[in-house]
C-alpha cells in the first residue's frame, strides 16, 4: 500500500537519505572555541547525528561535519575504544591520542549543562573499558556498575528478551493484586521491581546478583530470595489461590469493567464471568454488554498478523476521507510484540487540511460495510491554552474512539468435506471480535501521543516522574512544558512553555536523555 506515508520520523530520514555534507541552516554564535567536537555517524544513523550537531551548535559549540586537524573532541555512541580506533585507521589518521574520545553521554551532559563538563574517566572510551566475557557474571564486576543502573527505566533500555521471566511474572502478579486493592504505593513498588529486573542482560541466580541495584525493596527481595532457594514463592501462590483476586481477575478482563465495578459485583456474592453473565438484574454499561457479548473473542489475544490486517483496514478507511493522514500502529506492537489484546493506532494529519468530523466518518463507513460491533467515541477536550493538565496520568485531551472491530478469518478449504461436516463448518463463525482505539491528535502534538501512546506503562511512568523530579518540567501526551521558564499573560495566569518537538527523538533531546528505540520500552 504505497499510497499510505509513513509516520513522520520515518519520512524525514528518507528524504535526508541523499544529503552527503549536511549544511547548517543558519549561523550559531560559537561561545566554546576551545571545543571542536565530531561525531560519529557509526551505529547511530544520519538523522539522529543531524539532530545531534544541530542542537551542539545551538547551544555555542563548535561541531565539525567532517573529521579534520582542527577537532578535539571525537564522540560516539555504542562503539567500543578498539572499534573506534579502527575507523579512525580506516579515515587513515595515524595519531589518534590527538583526540580525546568519548561516549556519548559526555556530549548529553553538557547539552544539559549547556557548556562543557570535563571528560571524567566515566565518559572517556579507554582500552580497559571493553565487555566483560560472556561467561562473566554480570554483578561479579566492580559493585559501581550496579549503582550505575537508573532507577527510571526510561534511562535503561529494555527489550522482550527477558532473561528474569520468574521473577517478573511474580512481581506482577503481586502489583496486579494490589492494584485490586487499590494499593498503589505496594502496587508501583513491584512494577518497579519487575521494570527493572526486565532490563538486566544476565539471570538472577543469587542474591549477590541484585546487590547495589534499585529499586528492590525488602518485600521484593524476599520474593527473589524465596525464588532462588525454593523455586517458587509462597507469598505469590497464596495470592494466584486467593478467592477475591482470581474474582477480580476474571472481572477485570471483561471490556468496560474496572476495579470500582468488580469490588461491586464481589460484594454482591458474584465471582466468575458465567455468573455475572446469568445474572439478569445487574445493569450494564454499552461497553460492559459488548464486553460479556464477544467476550471470549476479547480475551484471547491479537497475533501480530491479525493487527497488520486490521491496520490495512483502518489505514484504508482513514485514507479514505484523509489521503495525507498518517496512520501509525501505537503499544506493544509498535514495541515489537507478537501479541497483544487490543490495537491502538494514531493518527493526525501533517498538510493544513484538517476534518474535525474524521472520525465520526470512518465509523460511519464501516457500519456500512457491517465491520462495526461496538463503538464510543470521546470528544476532543483539547484546548492548547488550557495545557498542562494537573493530572498527568489521566486520560488525555485527544479525541478518540474505542471501537470492537468484525475482523473476517481465512476460510478453510472444505472441498474435501462430506456434506454434513460442510454444513457445520458452514455455522462455524469466520470472523473474530477486536478491539481497536483510534486517537486523533493535532500534528504538532503528534511525536508526544505517539510517544505517550508507545507504552509500556511503567516507561511512561517513569518518563513523565524523570521530567517532573530531574528537570523540573511537566511532560503529557500533549507537549513538555518548562516550569521554570514562565510567561505571565492576562490576568497574571502561568503558561508554562511549550517545548515543541518534531519527532521523539527531540522529546528526548528536550530532556537531556539519549534515545530509547520503541522496542527497547518493553519495561
Amino acid at each position: 500500500m504505497d499510497r499510505f506515508k509513513a509516520p513522520a520520523v520515518i519520512s524525514q530520514r528518507k528524504r535526508q537519505k541523499g544529503l552527503h555534507s549536511p549544511k547548517l541552516s543558519c549561523s550559531y554564535e560559537i561561545k566554546f572555541s576551545n571545543f571542536v567536537i565530531f561525531i560519529m555517524q557509526r551505529k547511530m544513523g544520519l538523522t539522529r547525528r543531524m539532530f545531534l550537531m544541530e542542537l551542539g551548535r545551538r547551544k555555542g559549540f563548535r561541531v565539525e561535519n567532517e573529521l579534520s586537524d582542527s577537532v578535539t573532541h571525537i564522540v560516539a555512541e555504542n562503539n567500543s575504544y578498539v572499534e573506534v580506533l579502527d575507523w579512525l585507521k580506516g579515515q587513515a589518521v595515524g595519531d589518534s591520542s590527538r583526540f580525546e574520545l568519548l561516549d556519548i553521554s559526555w556530549f548529553t551532559a553538557c547539552m544539559e549543562a549547556g557548556r562543557p563538563v570535563d571528560s571524567e574517566v566515566k565518559y572517556r572510551l579507554m582500552e580497559q573499558s571493553q565487555s566483560p566475557p560472556l561467561n562473566t557474571p554480570a554483578l561479579e564486576m566492580p559493585a559501581f556498575i550496579a549503582t550505575k543502573v537508573s532507577q527510571y527505566s526510561c534511562q535503561r533500555k529494555t527489550t522482550l528478551n527477558n532473561y528474569n521471566k520468574k521473577f517478573t511474572d511474580a512481581f506482577e502478579v503481586m502489583a496486579e493484586n494490589y492494584e485490586f486493592k487499590e494499593n498503589e504505593i505496594f502496587c508501583l513498588e513491584f512494577l518497579r521491581a519487575a521494570s527493572l529486573l526486565k532490563s538486566l542482560p544476565f539471570s538472577v541466580t543469587r542474591m549477590k546478583d541484585i546487590q547495589g541495584l534499585p529499586c528492590v525493596g525488602d518485600q521484593v527481595r524476599d520474593i527473589i530470595e524465596e525464588i532462588i532457594e525454593e523455586g517458587e514463592s509462597s507469598r505469590v501462590n497464596e495470592v494466584l489461590n486467593d478467592e477475591r483476586y482470581k474474582a477480580f481477575k476474571q472481572f477485570t478482563s471483561v471490556f468496560g469493567v474496572g476495579v470500582k465495578t468488580s469490588e461491586k459485583w464481589y460484594r454482591m456474592g458474584l465471582r466468575t464471568v458465567e455468573e455475572v453473565k446469568a445474572d439478569k438484574t445487574l445493569k450494564l454499561s454499552k461497553m460492559q454488554k459488548a464486553g460479556l457479548l464477544y467476550y471470549e473473542d476479547l480475551v484471547s489475544c491479537v497475533s501480530k498478523a491479525e493487527a497488520d490486517a486490521v491496520s490495512l483496514i483502518v489505514k484504508n478507511t482513514v485514507c479514505t476521507f484523509l489521503p495525507d493522514a498518517l496512520v501509525t500502529i501505537t503499544g506493544g506492537f509498535r514495541r515489537g510484540k507478537n501479541i497483544g489484546h487490543d490495537i491502538d493506532f494514531l493518527i493526525t494529519n501533517p498538510g493544513p487540511r484538517e476534518d474535525d468530523e474524521l472520525l465520526h466518518k470512518v465509523i460511519d463507513l464501516w457500519k456500512k460495510q457491517g465491520l462495526l460491533l461496538y463503538c464510543d467515541i470521546i470528544e476532543s477536550t483539547f484546548v492548547k491554552e488550557q495545557l498542562p493538565s494537573r493530572k498527568v496520568d489521566a486520560m488525555d485531551h485527544f479525541q478518540k474512539c474505542f471501537a470492537i472491530l468484525k475482523l473476517y478469518q481465512p476460510r478453510v478449504d472444505n472441498s474435501t468435506c462430506n456434506t454434513s461436516e460442510q454444513l457445520e463448518m458452514a455455522e462455524v463463525k469466520d470472523w473474530k471480535a477486536i478491539r481497536v482505539d483510534l486517537v486523533i491528535t493535532p500534528f504538532e502534538q503528534y511525536p508526544y501521543a505517539l510517544l505517550g501512546w508507545s507504552g509500556s506503562r511503567q516507561f511512561g511512568r517513569d518518563l513523565r516522574r524523570y521530567a517532573a523530579h530531574e528537570r523540573k518540567m511537566i511532560l503529557d501526551n500533549h507537549g513538555l512544558y518548562d516550569r521554570r521558564k514562565v510567561l505571565f499573560i492576562l490576568r497574571n495566569k502561568a503558561n508554562r512553555i511549550f517545548l515543541k518537538a518534531g519527532s521523539e527523538e527531540e522529546i528526548f533531546a528536550h530532556l537531556g536523555l539519549d534515545y530509547v528505540e520503541p522496542w527497547e520500552r518493553n519495561a
